[in-house]
């Protein structure tokens, strides 16, 4: 078995195929039209196996977007290489709650959604040799 999707709860799907793709990076890998107003849309970085489904909401749902995790960091962007896609990102204007930190289990900074979800972008420190 294995994790392959998270359903993240979005205002529309246009704007958040654009802020997922152009600002953070990842690839669009689906984007189905399902009728009456839903499309599959699956985004995800490049070469993961697991992504996002972005799931427009509806009724209720409306409400919990951007706060899915009750105000706490929602989501694990992890990186190889910080610095640059730190850099690469806050270029093409995403927000970051905090400057970078540099911690014991690596580097780290708070970033949010265009909906005000919060993701850490991290970079693991290397493990013992």
């Amino acid at each position: 078995m294995r994790l392959s999707l998270t359903a993240l709860l979005v205002r529309d799907y246009d704007a958040a195929i654009d802020f997922y793709v152009r600002k953070v990076g990842f690839d669009l890998i689906e984007d189905t039209d399902q009728g009456g107003g839903k499309r599959w849309v699956v985004v995800r970085p490049p070469g993961a196996e697991t992504g996002l489904l972005l799931a427009k909401a509806v009724g209720r749902q409306a409400a919990r977007i951007g706060d899915q995790a009750g105000g706490r960091v929602f989501l694990f962007l992890q990186t190889d290489d910080f610095v640059r896609d730190h850099a690469r990102m806050t270029a093409a204007g995403v927000r970051f709650l905090e400057p970078p930190r540099h911690e014991a289990y690596g580097s780290v900074a708070v970033f949010e959604d265009l909906y005000g979800t919060k993701w850490d972008l991290i970079q693991p420190a290397a493990g013992p040799a």
